[in-house]
């Protein structure tokens, strides 16, 4: 049983008696069907429908616990405190930095990743140090299983919550009332223009350097994400990958060939040829 410690994930608590109501109204997370066992990805999201801040999010007793980069917790923070005007919620930082991850049949306790869960795999995340594991099996376990995070994988401000699937992975509602950016989301999901999703990146070697850009006959699809040894992560344009893979193009990162692969728990799949990603 693996347990990892991320040193670079920070805490934030939201708690008082419209802290649900409020982040509610705010963020993608569907929060008032959160069962008390499970954490769900999230987002805050700018009005034109991109990711500001993501995030993931779980709840402990009463309050809730907001888990995000080190790097954005204070940002983030300012963010939702100017959002809460007169609501009786208080929002504050958590001392103890970092989070524990564990998987697999005999993980120790926290609360269940969505994410993973949809893949089939039980992992558990809880706040503070009790994990000796080196990182990179974390990696290399997102990687499989196309589970992505800011910074490694996309930039924020770039990417629409479909983009990574949170369309997918219990990360954005499409039932409960409006919130910031929710229209554009909603007429996505409804005229189905999603274009760029996750994908599991291989190759025979190691991979390069994340970043590098992906291409089929010169042309970019997408770029490397996460890279751990010859697996990776990569958000690219369906579309393209579709009519490379009909075309039998190859495709490359860089100067290595790749085969991409939509994550199987997700039910999607490449567009058959150019007719379809036209379509």
């Amino acid at each position: 049983m693996p347990a990892v410690f991320l040193n670079d994930r920070a805490l934030i608590r939201v708690s008082g008696t419209d802290a649900e109501s409020f982040l509610q109204n705010l963020i993608t997370t569907d929060i008032v069907s959160l069962a008390g066992n499970e954490a769900r990805p999230g987002a805050l999201l700018t009005p034109q429908g991109k990711i500001l801040f993501d995030f993931i999010i779980w709840r402990d007793g009463a309050d809730f616990l907001i888990e995000t980069d080190a790097g954005q917790r204070d940002a983030l923070l300012k963010r939702l405190t100017m959002y809460k005007l007169r609501a009786a919620v208080l929002l504050a930082p958590v001392e103890e930095q970092g989070v524990t991850v564990s998987w697999g049949e005999d993980a120790a306790e926290g609360v269940t990743d969505t994410r993973f869960a949809k893949a089939g795999v039980t992992l558990l995340r809880r706040s503070g140090n009790q994990g000796s594991a080196n990182a990179t099996l974390y990696d290399a376990l997102r990687a499989e299983h196309g589970v992505v995070t800011s910074g490694a994988d996309f930039a924020l401000q770039d990417a629409f919550p479909h983009d990574v699937l949170m369309d997918l992975n219990g990360g954005l509602s499409f039932k409960k009332g409006c919130y910031v950016g929710q229209e554009v989301v909603s007429r996505m999901q409804h005229r189905g223009t999603a274009r760029r999703r996750v994908v599991s990146v291989k190759a025979d070697t190691d991979l390069p350097a994340s970043g590098t850009e992906i291409t089929a006959a010169g042309k970019p699809v997408g770029a490397l994400g996460s890279v751990v040894g010859n697996k990776g992560l990569a958000i690219v344009r369906i579309d393209r990958v579709g009519e490379a893979l009909a075309t039998g193009t190859p495709l490359l990162a860089g100067e290595t060939p790749v085969s991409l692969a939509l994550p199987p728990w997700s039910g999607l799949a490449f567009p058959a040829g150019a007719d379809e990603a036209s379509a």
